[in-house]
């Protein structure tokens, strides 16, 4: 599991440095393809239900279709929020999502004053605490939040087609799909550049470290870890990437912004790393997939 988050997080790192060259559309086509390119020989996805021999019918493949747009409006707004924030910064923003998801799933006071408190940990790692307003980068904030909000989509959408599609049969056709409708915007924005050896190189370890390679680590983690270790483990994603951020790409953060960062992994275990009662819902562990 904390193979699968420093993946992740370097994998994002990584995808910043190609950001300023290629630009966040770009960025993300090149991901997705190259990521489908390797989940294909892999999974082998088939038009039929191996258990059933039948085909996939019109709401096994709706399911698909929004697994497949949650990853690409997840992972362009991710993206364009890298090209406004420090790593760390738009990582811990995004981290709201499926904490608030997992919130409202539940009625206790102690779920919603952590909220509460991640929320505070937002203000204070944008900088708007120490920091002119005017100086804050309002679009790179919503661009994180709503990367959040597809954050929480996939995973209900990924739930909903785990439900339905064998092994990683769904996901990688999801892959494809979302591939297929980037493609055209990803060519329209970056055209050439695209094919450029350097840029395929630093694309293909964004896609392996990013998607192929931690999907596949924290499909195997989440058989062995509980609901409650799951959750304390992930609140770790935005301190990895701070300090990918650090290391690769120079970013310093503030006192203030990495004490917004400590407020959101606290929120996240008290939200997602707390033992439930049987009347209560727990939230249902998924893969960070940006």
């Amino acid at each position: 599991m904390l193979a699968a988050i420093v993946s992740v997080q370097f994998g994002a790192a990584f995808a910043a440095t190609l950001i300023h060259e290629i630009g966040p559309i770009g960025t993300v086509t090149m991901r997705l393809v190259i990521a489908s390119l390797i989940l294909i020989p892999f999974s082998r996805p088939s038009l039929r239900n191996p258990r059933t021999g039948r085909r996939h019918t019109r709401g096994d493949w709706a399911r698909v279709a929004w697994l497949a747009a949650a990853l690409a409006a997840m992972n362009t707004s991710y993206y364009i929020s890298l090209s406004y924030l420090p790593l760390g910064v738009a990582t811990t923003i995004e981290f709201i999502g499926p904490m608030a998801m997992a919130a409202l799933g539940s009625r206790t006071r102690r779920d919603w004053l952590a909220v509460l408190l991640a929320a505070a940990g937002v203000v204070g790692v944008t900088g708007a605490l120490n920091s002119d307003w005017s100086r804050v980068s309002l679009p790179g904030v919503c661009f994180a939040l709503i990367a959040g909000a597809m954050w929480a989509l996939y995973a209900k959408s990924s739930q909903a087609v785990g439900a339905r599609w064998e092994t990683l049969h769904g996901l990688t056709w999801a892959m494809i799909l979302s591939s297929a409708v980037m493609l055209p915007f990803g060519i329209a924005t970056a055209g050439g550049e695209l094919l450029r050896p350097h840029h395929l190189m630093v694309a293909a370890a964004v896609a392996l470290m990013s998607s192929a390679l931690p999907y596949g680590l924290e499909m195997y983690a989440l058989r062995k870890l509980s609901t409650k270790v799951y959750g304390i483990l992930a609140g770790g994603d935005p301190v990895v990437a701070a300090l990918a951020g650090l290391l690769v790409l120079g970013q310093r953060l503030s006192p203030i912004q990495i004490l917004g960062i400590a407020c959101v992994i606290t929120g996240s275990i008290l939200v997602l790393g707390h033992d439930r009662t049987p009347h209560e819902k727990a939230p249902s562990p998924q893969p960070s997939p940006s």
